[in-house]
C-alpha cells in the first residue's frame, strides 16, 4: 500500500507534472530574483534557496504537488538582520529557523491549524492574492505602451489557449504564454525588462557552505530574534498553502510532516548558501492549475530552476518581465475568493469582519503571520461571546420545604461567569438552595470561582447550598480548584483564620 502511494506521488502524473514543474520553474526565477533584493542579498541567494528548498520538500514534504521555495513574507523579515550583520548571520539564522520547524513538527504544531477558521483561511487567500496583484505593480509603472501590449496579450494567452481545440488542453497555456511572448520580444527587438535585468544569475553549481560566524551565545542572541518569527511565518503560510492545496486538490495532507520538511529544507538551504523560504501560494496555484499534482512537479519545479539559471541563463535573461508578470496576475486572479465577495451579503456579520480584519492587517503590514493571528484572536472572542448566550439559569420554588431550586443549563466559562453568578436572587428568605448543573459544564477556573461565589454568598444569608449534577469533567476541575465544599478555605474566604 505505501509502494503504491509512493508510486502515486511520483508517477501517478508524468506528463502533467513536468510541464506544469517547468512552468513553475519559470515564474520562480523572476520571483527569487526580487526576493533575494528585498533582503539585501545577492540574486543567487535566493535562486539556490528555492532549488534547494523545492528538492527537499519534493522528497520528504507532506503535501505533493505544493511548490516551496525563497518568499517574499520571509524576505521582508531578513532586511535588518542582512543590514546589520551581513549574509553569515543570515545562513545561521537559516539553519536555526530550519531547527525551530522540525521540533514544531515533532511537537505536532501542525495540528493547531484546526483552530483557524474558514474565514480566516478565505481571508488570508485573499490577501495574498492582493499582495502578488500589487507586487506586479512597478513593472506596469512608467514603462512604453509594449509592456502593457505584452502583458495583455499574455493574460489573452493565458485564458483562450485552453479552448484550442486539440492541444489547448496538453500544454500549460502559461508556459505557451511565458514561450511565445520571449520570442515575440527577440523578434522584434522590443526594448523592455527583462529578465536578466533583474539581477545577474548565477553561473555555478551551490557548494557546501558551514556560515562562518563565532559559535558563541553572542551569536545566538543576534540570530535568535530573527529565527523564531522566520520559522512562524514559514509554518504558518505553508500550513495555510497546504490547506488551501488540499481543497484546490480534493486530498489531505499530513501537516507535522511539512513542518518537519520545510524545516530540513531550511536546514539545507542554509549549508547551501540559501535564504530561509516556506510555501508559495501564487507557485502552487500555477502548479495546480497547470496540471502539476505529484511530488514529481515539485522536484523538477527545483531541478529545471538550477538547469535554467545556471546552463541556459542566456536564453532565460531574454524572457520579458510582461510574460511573468501576465502568469502573475493569472495567479491572483485564481487566487482570489470571487465568492468571499457575494457571501459578505449571506454570512453572519461576525465572520464578514474576521475575513476583512485578515485581509486588512496581512495587506497592511505584508505580514502574514499577523493577519492571521488577528483573524484567529478576533474568532475566538466572537466565539466565546456566541457561547456565552448559550448559558441560561431557571429557577423554580417550593412552598413546603422553602427550596430554591435553580437548573443552570449551557456552557459556563470565563465569559459567561458573570451572566451564570448574576442569574442568583441572593437576597430571598429561604432555608435551602439547589443548585442542578446536570445540563451544564464548568470549563475553566472563572466558572468555578463563580460556583464559590454563589454558594458562599447563600451561605452567608444563611441557606442551606446543596450543589446536584455535576457532570465528570466538571466534577474534576470544580474539585480541583473550588473552595466552596473545603472548610479551611471557606473560613479564609468568609474572615476566619
Amino acid at each position: 500500500m505505501l509502494l503504491l502511494s509512493k508510486k502515486q506521488d511520483w508517477l501517478g502524473n508524468v506528463r502533467g507534472d513536468l510541464l506544469a514543474g517547468t512552468v513553475v520553474a519559470l515564474a520562480l526565477i523572476p520571483e527569487a530574483i526580487a526576493f533575494s533584493i528585498i533582503a539585501g542579498v545577492d540574486p543567487k541567494v535566493g535562486l539556490y534557496a528555492s532549488f534547494c528548498i523545492a528538492v527537499i520538500t519534493a522528497l520528504i514534504g507532506g503535501r505533493p504537488g505544493m511548490i516551496s521555495a525563497a518568499t517574499g513574507a520571509m524576505a521582508l523579515l531578513m532586511v535588518t538582520l542582512v543590514k546589520d550583520h551581513g549574509l553569515q548571520y543570515l545562513l545561521a539564522a537559516t539553519l536555526l529557523t530550519g531547527v525551530f520547524q522540525i521540533i514544531a513538527g515533532y511537537l505536532k504544531l501542525g495540528s493547531l491549524m484546526s483552530f483557524i477558521s474558514l474565514s480566516v483561511v478565505t481571508g488570508f487567500v485573499n490577501a495574498l492574492a492582493i499582495l502578488i496583484f500589487m507586487a506586479q505593480l512597478p513593472e506596469l509603472t512608467n514603462v512604453s505602451w509594449h509592456v502593457y501590449a505584452m502583458t495583455a496579450g499574455g493574460l489573452g494567452i493565458i485564458y483562450l489557449f485552453p479552448y484550442v481545440p486539440f492541444i489547448g488542453k496538453s500544454i500549460p497555456s502559461p508556459l505557451v504564454c511565458i514561450t511565445v511572448l520571449s520570442g515575440l520580444a527577440v523578434y522584434l527587438q522590443l526594448d523592455i525588462r527583462t529578465v536578466g535585468d533583474m539581477g545577474e544569475l548565477p553561473d555555478t553549481l551551490p557548494i557546501f557552505l558551514w556560515p562562518e560566524v563565532p559559535l558563541n551565545l553572542e551569536t545566538l542572541k543576534i540570530i535568535l530574534p530573527y529565527s523564531l518569527p522566520l520559522a512562524v511565518v514559514g509554518l504558518l503560510e505553508s500550513l495555510m498553502t497546504a490547506t488551501i492545496v488540499d481543497d484546490l486538490t480534493d486530498t489531505s495532507s499530513d501537516k507535522n510532516r511539512e513542518c518537519k520538511g520545510q524545516g530540513i529544507a531550511n536546514i539545507g538551504a542554509g549549508l547551501l548558501g540559501g535564504m530561509a523560504g516556506c510555501a508559495m501560494i501564487g507557485q502552487s496555484v500555477i502548479n495546480v492549475k497547470s496540471g502539476g499534482r505529484g511530488r514529481l512537479s515539485t522536484m523538477v519545479a527545483g531541478v529545471f530552476l538550477l538547469i535554467m539559471v545556471v546552463f541556459l541563463d542566456e536564453w532565460i535573461k531574454q524572457i520579458p518581465m510582461a510574460a511573468l508578470v501576465a502568469v502573475m496576475i493569472m495567479v491572483s486572479i485564481g487566487t482570489f475568493s470571487w465568492g468571499s465577495i457575494i457571501d459578505l451579503k449571506h454570512h453572519p456579520l461576525s465572520t464578514n469582519i474576521i475575513m476583512l480584519s485578515t485581509v486588512t492587517v496581512v495587506v497592511w503590514t505584508h505580514n502574514l503571520a499577523l493577519g492571521v493571528l488577528a483573524g484567529v484572536l478576533l474568532g475566538a472572542l466572537f466565539f466565546a461571546n456566541k457561547i456565552s448566550h448559550f448559558m441560561y439559569v431557571e429557577s423554580s420554588f417550593d412552598e413546603p420545604s422553602d427550596t430554591r431550586s435553580y437548573e443552570v443549563v449551557g456552557q459556563v466559562f470565563f465569559n459567561s461567569a458573570d451572566k451564570f453568578t448574576n442569574s442568583f436572587d441572593f437576597k430571598e428568605a429561604v432555608s435551602k438552595v439547589v443548585i442542578d448543573l446536570q445540563r451544564a459544564h464548568f470549563w475553566d477556573i472563572s466558572s468555578v470561582g463563580a460556583l464559590d461565589k454563589v454558594v458562599i454568598k447563600f451561605r452567608r444569608e444563611g441557606a442551606e447550598v446543596e450543589v446536584i449534577g455535576l457532570n465528570e469533567a466538571s466534577t474534576t476541575i470544580i474539585d480541583r480548584f473550588g473552595v466552596h465544599d473545603k472548610p479551611e478555605e471557606i473560613e479564609k474566604v468568609m474572615g476566619g483564620h
